[in-house]
């Protein structure tokens, strides 16, 4: 699964890295992905608010196996 997080993200990243962010996979582990917010993510007022309705919507989405999305 670990894969196609990645592949997803990669689909995600255009719009991080337009605003100065980006975000890195740090571990899938039974549904969990942990991520971690890089730039001008990692201190973002509007963090918490990308992470769970943007990027883990998406995820969930593509990838139903996903059940939540943490950032470490």
């Amino acid at each position: 699964m670990q894969k196609k997080v990645e592949a997803a993200l990669n689909r995600i990243r255009p719009a991080l890295l337009a605003d100065g962010g980006n975000v890195e996979l740090v571990d899938v582990k039974e549904g969990v992905v942990r991520l971690k917010l890089v730039g001008a993510c990692s201190g973002c007022p509007m963090a918490t608010m990308t992470l769970k309705q943007g990027i883990e919507r998406a995820l969930r989405e593509e990838i139903p196996e996903v059940k939540e999305v943490v950032a470490i």
